[in-house]
């Protein structure tokens, strides 16, 4: 089998590249709200803390029937995995409604408006009525089983370089657990922020390049963030991207916690489909199709009691587990054909087995296409005869308890099968892995697991009501950029202003002092105020006093403005002992006039130097003189009185 149907590399794909595949992708924004409560309780929401616990509790899922009596195949996947779930939980954050032993409090208000809110900003049709569904998680992130949720608007939109990016919906939704660890059949949680508030921006899937999807991303982070109502940091916003090519089929990659790895994870999404796509052609060649499709297996623990390979020494005699042998007939050559970046597709059927039975040792699967020392060929030679493999045949051992590995074989078995289909690409949830590559976390979700809750009755939003939150929305970030943009504001700073909760503070500052220059005081406030972060300094001490205080005095005193950046440093790194105000003074009582200029400029003038041109001779003397009289006098007679003494 040839590796002639991959992908070019990341690097080298194009627009018209993933235009012949057909690629689409969509996105799911899941966002935390700045509320002071949790969405269906009264215990405090952001009260983070990962290591304090007052208690654990032990849960064990079960699925249950849809309205219409089906069971949605994710939750049938997910007790398939027999899960023990523990639950941390600290008296503080969480009471007995998250444990399911209280019934739900009204909705909460506060994170309703923020939704209503939200949704006004991105253009959506608000609901007129809110109804509160259950949908099932039953991979313990939640311990009732279900999560509460409800759609506040429909059919929105955002601009993307000239055209509308449309929004299906955006949903109100309880917040997760936090997991821990996932080892054999104990996954454990902490639960500080179950039950927060947010809401779920879905995209309609019209993004055609990877790149479209991180931008379109960024822009509804950045359009939730400029309202204000929103929580920020590590976690408060996470992201589910949507992949499918033509002949795919929709995959979902959860969990993306950094928009940067966004346009690499969907390139690998799309060379896995493309892959799947060429395996089953070529399966399709060797006249393997769902019909025709066969293995077996055979338990084989007997021929390895000797071997020195650690991963089956171990199991068999520390941990006294078996070892399974399956043959799927016909596969020689599929398991070893590349899928993503580094890795093939047994990878496919090893991230089942690690997931469904709870096989998660490392590695818990070989196979005969193995390029590594393993057991040896004598080894292998014996078991092919156990296992009647003929030359074309592909072999998986697979070893854990006997319950865990009948499990394992069931799940390679309906793995490999899956690659006969029409659509060889399974409808799965995967996981976003920190090197772009994804794997497979559990089955894609169906219609099925919805369904009403009748614990809580509709909440009609009346017309009034949305009347009063208009009036407090804020204005939509896409216009505050163009108004940015026409005071001269940088491009790179527009984004960051327009999205910042300090975004009202910044335009009031500007009109309130019209004899400064709003990209001075965009600067400060918006790239000063970053590298001093970022050095560390206590920025939240630049509060709106402080800002009015220092651009009352440039105003009166326009050449303090090339001194701020000075003042404001020394300011931040006192710890409080420095007071602006006093700093300002003081450094408003030397004053320089022009005369004292011109002797500073003409004792320059005078040392001879090798400048290297004349606009090299301007930069240098400038830059000396600016030294002695910066904030004393503007920068701009400085200027002036140099051109003078140069021409």
């Amino acid at each position: 089998m040839t590796l002639s149907g991959l992908l070019k590399p990341f690097e080298e794909m194009t627009p018209e590249d993933y235009a012949e595949i057909g690629l689409r992708s969509g996105l799911e924004v899941h966002q935390q709200l700045l509320t002071d409560r949790k969405l269906f309780c009264r215990c405090p929401a952001g009260l983070y803390n990962t290591k304090e616990y007052d208690a654990e509790i032990l849960r064990h899922m079960r699925p249950t029937l849809s309205e219409l009596g089906e069971y949605d195949g994710t939750a049938l996947m997910e007790f398939k995995t027999r899960k023990e779930i523990i639950y941390r939980i600290n008296h503080q954050s969480v009471c007995t409604y998250e444990m399911d032993d209280t019934p739900p409090f009204e909705i909460n208000q506060q994170a309703l408006d923020i939704a209503l809110q939200l949704a006004m900003v991105m253009n959506y049709k608000l609901v007129s009525e809110i109804h509160i569904a259950r949908k099932q998680y039953l991979d313990g992130s939640i311990p009732t089983g279900f999560q509460r949720t409800t759609i506040v608007g429909i059919d929105g939109w955002l601009p993307y370089k000239g055209r509308k990016i449309g929004l299906v919906q955006l949903g109100l939704e309880e917040d997760s657990c936090r997991e821990v660890s996932d080892i054999g059949h104990e996954r454990i949680y902490i639960t500080d922020r179950l039950g927060m508030p947010i809401t779920e921006v879905v995209t309609e899937p019209v993004m055609r390049t990877p790149q479209e999807v991180a931008d379109v991303c960024n822009i509804i982070r950045y359009v939730s963030r400029s309202t204000g109502r929103v929580r920020t940091g590590l976690g408060a916003a996470r992201e589910d991207v949507n992949v499918s090519i033509a002949g795919g089929t929709r995959i979902e990659i959860k969990g993306v916690h950094r928009i940067k790895l966004i346009p690499r994870l969907i390139y690998h999404e799309a060379q896995r489909q493309y892959s799947l796509l060429k395996i089953r052609d070529e399966l399709r060649r060797r006249g393997i199709t769902p019909d025709t499709f066969q293995y077996e297996w055979v338990d084989v623990t007997s021929y390895l009691m000797h071997t020195t390979w650690e991963p089956i020494q171990r199991a068999i005699h520390k941990r006294q587990e078996m070892v399974a042998c399956v043959n799927l007939k016909g596969f020689l050559g599929i398991l070893s054909y590349p899928t993503q970046t580094g890795t093939v597709f047994s990878k496919e059927i090893s991230d089942r087995v690690r997931v469904i039975a709870c096989l998660t040792r490392q590695p818990n699967i070989l196979t005969s296409e193995s390029t590594e020392v393993t057991i040896g060929n004598v080894v292998w030679n014996r078991i092919r005869k156990a296992v009647r493999a003929q030359a074309n045949d592909a072999l998986i051992l697979v070893w854990g308890s006997s319950q865990d590995v009948k499990t394992a074989i069931d799940e390679i078995a309906i793995r490999a099968r899956e690659a006969t289909l029409d659509c060889p690409v399974p409808s799965e949830t995967r996981q976003a892995l920190d090197d772009g590559t994804n794997g497979f976390e559990r089955i894609l979700p169906g219609p099925e697991r919805m369904y009403p809750d009748t614990d809580l009755p509709p909440l009609e939003i009346t017309p009034q009501r949305i009347e009063n939150l208009a009036e407090d929305v804020p204005e939509q970030m896409w216009v505050r950029e163009d108004r940015y943009r026409e005071w001269g504001v940088p491009e790179h700073l527009l984004v960051p202003i327009a999205s910042s909760m300090q975004a009202e503070l910044f335009e009031s500052l500007v009109k309130t002092f019209n004899r400064l220059s709003p990209v001075r005081i965009a600067r400060l406030m918006f790239e000063k105020t970053v590298a001093w972060r970022r050095e560390g300094l206590d920025t939240s001490r630049l509060t709106e006093a402080v800002w009015q205080t220092l651009f009352t005095h440039a105003n009166t005193h326009p050449p303090l403005v090339e001194a701020a950046e000075t003042l404001l440093e020394t300011f931040l790194k006192s710890d409080g002992t420095v007071d602006l105000a006093t700093q300002i003074h003081a450094f408003l009582l030397p004053s320089i006039d022009e005369a004292t200029v011109k002797d500073l400029l003409q004792q320059e003038l005078a040392v001879e130097r090798p400048y290297t041109s004349p606009a090299a001779k301007h930069h240098f003397i400038m830059g000396n003189v600016m030294k002695q009289c910066r904030g004393k006098i503007a920068g701009a007679v400085v200027n002036q009185l140099l051109n003078e003494y140069l021409s």
